[in-house]
């Protein structure tokens, strides 16, 4: 059984997971994601200013997540595709966030490589679909 959230707790998070939406603590000037109650920077700031990521950032690390090495919500996933790129994104404001990485391209996954946000369904958990962010390669230039 994976990590279980239940719906309530997973509606209280629709913003960050649907809109990026963040804080910017209003004591040291660094943006939270996920929101927190004080500032995970300074650990004084609780008064926060709400800002709308861009979704633009790259690569800081990754990994291949291979069938037995899923989380069990992504089991399915597993099972169809066999293994999935996962990646940790430092973006534009700061944050660093983990997600998987959609679409490659048949490029070669490398630390530093632009991606961008995009809406996808993550998982399926008492008949309620969960949809979030993931990332994929940014348009090459």
């Amino acid at each position: 059984m994976g990590a279980h959230i239940s719906i309530p707790m997973y509606q209280r998070a629709v913003s960050q997971k649907y809109r990026m939406l963040a804080q910017k603590c209003l004591h040291c000037g660094k943006v939270n994601f996920p929101p927190k109650a004080v500032c995970k920077y300074c650990l004084t700031g609780s008064k926060f200013e709400h800002i709308q990521l861009s979704g633009r950032g790259k690569i800081y690390s990754h990994t291949i997540i291979a069938g037995g090495g899923a989380p069990p919500e992504f089991a399915a996933e597993a099972s169809c595709k066999g293994s999935y790129p996962v990646v940790l994104v430092e973006l534009e404001e700061g944050p660093k966030v983990i997600a998987q990485l959609v679409n490659p391209l048949d490029r070669e996954i490398s630390v530093g490589m632009p991606v961008t946000a995009v809406f996808r369904k993550i998982y399926e958990e008492e008949g309620v679909i969960r949809y979030g962010f993931k990332f994929m390669p940014a348009p090459v230039s």
